[in-house]
């Protein structure tokens, strides 16, 4: 439950002043759609409005200025600016120009004889001094409205920075002064200080270094939100196991697959199915991720896993981000399980009428154990008899509510997503906190090491001319192309000995 206090900053941006219809879009495409995140829309750098005379003016910097109203230019084209001459009494003259008609406004906001504080950029322009659109030009009673250090905001079409400080400052005068959540020695020890004063510091910076990533106050904020994130991530984790699932032994199924295989299991794999086992077994639902590179034995791992479930007479589904890679897995997994008896169907975009009708039909009775397919497992269509495990391959190719979508559609469904991509155990704990870890850290005897080149993108044509030759000779390749133009998909190149998937044994773009 969020406390009381916090309300302000979890309101919709609407209640920001001058954030009507037309701005709010503008403002929660820069920052996001709460109070919040305006708060949290960091500087990226400062202004110096140094007060400055005419004497000591500096061509190219940022200078205020005290001045009397001396007359107003008229432009003698439409191309020409509106110029308004300013003098301080005693040393010089300075021209504030105008364009895009602001004249006849600025005649009667600044007239002859006015007193003002402006504030700009000064260029030269001939012979002269001038300030082009100043920043500010207000009268003397307002000038504590021009800032001598003023930070300077990500902008938008349609909105300007200076809109966007005025609206992070009401954000800021929203933020309440809370209790001390850090351990006060580990704040002395850091210098770090309070979560109020770090974001004053960062909205009312007083030098370059309140707004620099290694600043106090920026360290501090960036500390409190992996915190929180991590807080997060470990109450969902402990809602997840406190939701009940199956109970699902291991089964003699499993043991005679293993049987099969033409090699035993390496310690990796051996320690990974443990524990991926302990996990099923919990009645508790899993949520693991298997890690292990290329050709280290994640497959057989899951369909070991697949085989405990279908001994406890539940259902598994194993979903892949492509159709080549389904197919791929189909042809895998199918021929093993069927040879025990199980039904594999394979479900794909592919599949109409009557075909998929009939795979669907087996899903929801329970005379198909395992499902093998892309993004179609979670369609709306697709209902299983009794799913127990969903097993995710390239899990960061799908969304959460994707990922979600198929775990949905059973009762306290066990998740095992998979991945190749190597993943630093910091980044680990940050994106994956939620997720128990397995790791299949050595490859089955004679695997052949993965190859990795990097090749420009004008010789892409022979790089598909190799794979295709090596495909026709029965290899199974995997091609990550990534570079301007490409982008950034995979192109898989599978050897399908019966070509169904690819009749030129290549895999498509996307």
């Amino acid at each position: 439950m969020r406390p009381e206090i916090l309300f302000p900053l979890f309101a919709s941006i609407s209640t920001l002043k001058g954030v009507g219809p037309k701005v709010a879009p503008l403002v929660e495409k820069l920052a996001g759609p709460l109070v919040r995140d305006v708060l949290f829309l960091k500087p990226h750098s400062l202004i110096r409005r140094t007060p400055a005379t005419f004497a000591n003016l500096v061509e190219g910097e940022v200078a205020t200025l005290a001045v009397t109203i001396d007359g107003h230019l008229h432009p003698r084209s439409p191309q020409q600016p509106w110029r308004i001459r300013a003098y301080d009494g005693s040393t010089g003259f300075v021209t504030l120009a105008f364009f895009k008609g602001h004249g006849p406004h600025l005649e009667r906001q600044h007239p002859v004889g006015a007193k003002r504080i402006v504030s700009g950029r000064v260029e030269r322009f001939g012979a002269e001094l001038q300030i082009v659109h100043p920043d500010y030009l207000v009268p003397p009673e307002r000038a504590a409205e021009v800032p001598e250090i003023e930070a300077i905001y990500p902008a938008t079409a349609g909105l300007a920075a200076r809109t966007v400080r005025k609206l992070a400052h009401e954000a800021l005068e929203r933020a309440p002064d809370l209790p001390e959540w850090q351990d006060p020695a580990w704040l002395a020890r850091e210098k770090w200080p309070s979560w109020r004063e770090a974001l004053d510091q960062l909205h009312n910076p007083g030098s370059e270094a309140d707004i620099a990533p290694l600043g106090s106050g920026r360290r501090r904020l960036a500390f409190d939100e992996l915190l929180a994130h991590q807080l997060a991530l470990a109450q969902r984790k402990a809602a997840r196991k406190s939701e009940p699932a199956p109970a699902i032994l291991a089964g003699s199924l499993a043991d005679r697959l293993e049987a099969t295989l033409p090699w035993k299991l390496t310690g990796a794999q051996i320690r990974a199915l443990s524990e991926i086992r302990g996990d099923l077994q919990a009645g508790e639902r899993m949520s693991r991720l298997l890690q292990g590179d290329v050709g280290s034995g994640k497959t057989v791992v899951c369909t070991l896993a697949i085989a405990d479930v279908i001994d406890a007479g539940r259902q598994a589904a194993l979903m892949a981000p492509t159709e080549i890679l389904a197919r791929q897995h189909f042809e895998t997994i199918a021929p093993m399980l069927e040879a025990q008896g199980v039904r594999v169907v394979l479900l794909t975009g592919r599949d109409k009428g009557g075909v998929r009708a009939e795979k669907l039909m087996a899903l929801m009775d329970g005379t198909a154990g395992v499902a093998v397919g892309t993004h179609a497992l979670f369609q709306d269509e697709v209902r299983f008899k009794g799913l127990s495990l969903a097993v995710i391959d390239e899990q960061h190719r799908f969304g959460v509510n994707e990922r979600k979508r198929l775990t949905d559609k059973g009762a306290g469904v066990h998740l095992l997503a998979m991945s190749a991509t190597p993943i630093p155990r910091t980044l680990e704990l940050t994106v994956f906190g939620d997720l128990d870890v397995s790791r299949i850290d050595e490859k089955p005897p004679g695997r052949t090491p993965v190859a990795t080149a990097a090749v420009p993108s004008p010789r892409l044509p022979q790089v598909i001319d190799r794979l295709r030759n090596a495909v026709s000779e029965g290899a199974h390749d995997l091609a990550q192309l990534d570079g301007p133009g490409l982008g950034g998909h995979d192109v898989q190149f599978l050897g399908l000995r019966d070509q169904r998937a690819d009749p030129e044994g290549l895999g498509a773009l996307g």
